[in-house]
C-alpha cells in the first residue's frame, strides 16, 4: 500500500513553538511589491485596502506579488460587491509556455452568488477546475457575510492545503502539483449578459503572511472537515486510519483479472506512469482485451475511480457483478462513462438514462453531468453503497440516488435491457469491473472503503469479512470500523 506523508507537526507540538512572525504584503500607501497581470482592469491603493474594479470586456486580471512563496500561512480580509466573483491566487504561476503567461494555480474562491462556495479551492485556468467545491463541506457555505469584511486564512504546508472563512474551516486538500509560486488578487471577467456589474469593486486589507516555521503554527486537524487526496494512487494517513485501501497499486495487475477468465488480459490493457489504459480496438468488444474486474467481491462500500476519456468514448464502472459462474459475465449495475456530446448512446435509452454518471439504462443522472465534467483531464467517479441505498457522484456532485430491492427498482429493471437477468442488481456482493468498450479510456487512483456496519465481529484486518451479513441493510445506521467515521465522509474524500 502506498502512503503519503506530510510535513505538518502534531498539534501537541504547537504549544511550545516560538511566537508567530507575520509580514505585511500591503504597505497601506501604494502597490509597491505588486504588479498587474492579464489585462487593463484597475487596481488601486485606497487607504488601508487594495481595491479592484470590474471592467466589461476584460479577462480575469490579477495583481500579483513580486515575491514567490512555498510553505506559509496567509491571512487577509476581503469585501466584494454583490454579483462579483473573485479570488486570491497562491502558489500560482505565469509562464510563457502556459497560454502565453496566463495566471494559473491554486485559488481561494470568493463567491457572492447563491452557490456560496467562498473558501473553496479552484485550479485557475487549468483543466482540473474545482479541487474542493463546498459540496464537500456544506456547513461552510454559510460562513460568508455579504456586504461585510470577511476574514480568510490559508495554510499551505508541504502537500497539505487548508482554508478558513470567518473562523470556519472550508477546504482541505492534499496535492503535489504546485509547491511554490506568487500570491495574487483577482478581478474576474464580466459576461456581456451582466453589463450592470461593470465598475463594481472587490477589496482586500490586512494582507499578511507567515513564512517562518509555519508548520509550528498550523491549526490542528479537524476530522469533521472532509480531506480530498489529489495525489494519485496513494492513501493518506487519514484515509488509512478511516479504512481506505487502494484497489489498484498503480504498477501491476495484482487484484484484477479478466471478466471472462482467471488471468489478466494479455492485450488491450496497458499500464503506463501510474495510469491504467484500455486501448482502442477494432471490431466487436470481445475482440479487444475485454472487461477486467476485481478478484475480490464487495457488498457495502464507497468506491472512487479517476477516469479520463478521448473524444467520443464509451466505457463504464460496473458493480455487483455476480460471482455466480452461471450468471453472464460482465453483467452488473453500471456507472456510465460517456462523451455525451459526441457518442450516440447519450441519446438512446429512456430520458437520458445512458448519459454520463447515470445508472446505465436504468436511472438518468439528476443533473447534466457534462456540466461538471473536466473534458481533457481526470475526473472522479464515486459510487456509495450502504445496504440497499446507492449513490453516483461526479467531481463532488451527487448525480444519482436509488434503492435496490424495491418495487420501484423492479419496475426500472423490467423496463431495461436487464429484464431477463434474474434478480438483477440485488446480489449482496459482487465484483467491481472496468469496461473495455473499444475506446481509449484511462483509469487511476482506484480506492475503496468497505462501509461495514456489523461491528468488530465482522472485521478482518480492517475490512469486512467475506461472509459478513451487514446489520444495516437499509443503510440507515452504522457501527464498527468501516461504517463509522470513514463512511460518514464517503462523499467527501477524493
Amino acid at each position: 500500500m502506498k502512503t503519503i506523508f506530510l510535513s505538518v507537526l502534531a498539534a501537541g507540538m504547537v504549544a511550545g513553538a516560538a511566537a508567530q512572525e507575520w509580514t505585511a504584503l500591503y504597505n497601506g500607501k501604494n502597490l509597491r511589491g505588486w504588479r498587474k497581470n492579464g489585462g487593463n482592469t484597475e487596481f488601486r491603493a485606497e487607504g488601508d485596502a487594495i481595491v479592484g474594479v470590474s471592467k466589461l470586456g476584460e479577462p480575469n486580471v490579477f495583481l500579483t506579488t513580486e515575491k514567490r512563496y512555498g510553505d506559509f500561512i496567509l491571512e487577509f480580509e476581503f469585501k466584494a460587491d454583490d454579483g462579483l466573483n473573485s479570488g486570491v491566487q497562491f502558489r500560482s504561476q505565469s509562464t510563457p509556455e502556459f497560454q502565453r503567461g496566463r495566471v494559473h494555480g491554486y485559488q481561494y474562491e470568493i463567491d457572492t452568488a447563491p452557490r456560496a462556495w467562498s473558501g473553496g479551492i479552484y485550479d485557475e485556468a487549468t483543466p482540473r477546475l474545482w479541487l474542493y467545491p463546498l459540496t464537500y463541506n456544506q456547513p461552510a457555505r454559510t460562513a460568508y457575510k455579504p456586504g461585510e469584511w470577511n476574514k480568510a486564512r490559508i495554510e499551505a504546508i508541504g502537500g497539505s492545503i487548508r482554508t478558513w472563512l470567518n473562523g470556519v474551516e472550508c477546504a482541505s486538500i492534499l496535492d503535489d502539483v504546485y509547491s511554490e509560486g506568487f500570491i495574487a488578487l483577482q478581478v474576474h471577467s464580466i459576461s456581456d449578459r451582466n453589463p450592470e456589474l461593470d465598475g463594481r469593486t472587490v477589496s482586500w486589507r490586512d494582507i499578511r503572511i507567515c513564512t517562518v516555521d509555519p508548520a509550528a503554527h498550523a491549526t490542528p486537524e479537524n476530522l469533521d472537515v472532509a480531506q480530498i487526496n489529489l495525489v494519485a494512487n496513494t492513501i493518506s494517513p487519514r484515509e488509512q486510519a478511516e479504512g481506505w485501501r487502494l484497489l489498484w497499486d498503480g504498477t501491476s495487475t495484482e487484484g484484477w483479472r479478466s471478466a471472462r477468465r482467471e488471468s489478466f488480459p494479455t492485450r488491450g490493457w496497458q499500464i503506463e506512469d501510474g495510469v491504467l489504459h484500455v486501448n482502442r480496438g477494432e471490431g466487436p468488444e470481445a475482440k479487444g482485451g475485454g472487461d477486467i474486474m476485481t478478484t475480490d467481491t464487495f457488498g457495502n462500500f464507497t468506491l472512487k475511480v479517476d477516469f479520463r476519456f478521448n473524444e467520443g468514448a464509451n466505457s463504464g464502472i460496473k458493480y455487483f457483478v455476480s460471482p455466480d459462474p452461471e450468471y453472464p459475465a460482465s453483467i452488473g449495475c453500471e456507472y456510465q462513462i460517456l462523451d455525451d456530446l459526441r457518442h450516440p448512446d447519450a441519446r438512446a435509452g429512456v430520458n437520458g438514462n445512458r448519459t454520463l454518471g447515470s445508472l446505465y439504462d436504468l436511472i438518468p443522472a439528476a443533473d447534466a453531468a457534462s456540466a461538471y465534467l473536466r473534458p481533457s483531464t481526470f475526473n472522479t467517479a464515486m459510487i456509495v453503497v450502504k445496504g440497499k441505498r446507492v449513490e453516483h457522484w461526479l467531481n463532488g456532485v451527487k448525480l444519482v440516488e436509488y434503492e435496490r430491492g424495491t418495487q420501484m427498482w423492479d419496475a426500472f429493471v423490467d423496463y431495461s435491457k436487464y429484464k431477463d437477468f434474474a434478480d438483477f442488481g440485488n446480489h449482496p456482493r459482487g465484483h467491481i469491473l472496468l469496461q473495455d468498450h473499444n475506446d481509449f479510456v484511462s483509469f487511476r487512483n482506484i480506492k475503496i472503503i468497505e462501509n461495514c456496519c456489523c461491528g468488530a465481529d465482522c472485521m478482518a484486518g480492517g475490512n469486512c469479512k467475506e461472509n459478513c451479513t451487514c446489520c444495516c441493510v437499509d443503510g440507515t445506521h452504522g457501527g464498527g470500523h468501516g461504517g463509522g467515521h470513514g463512511a460518514a465522509h464517503a462523499g467527501h474524500s477524493h
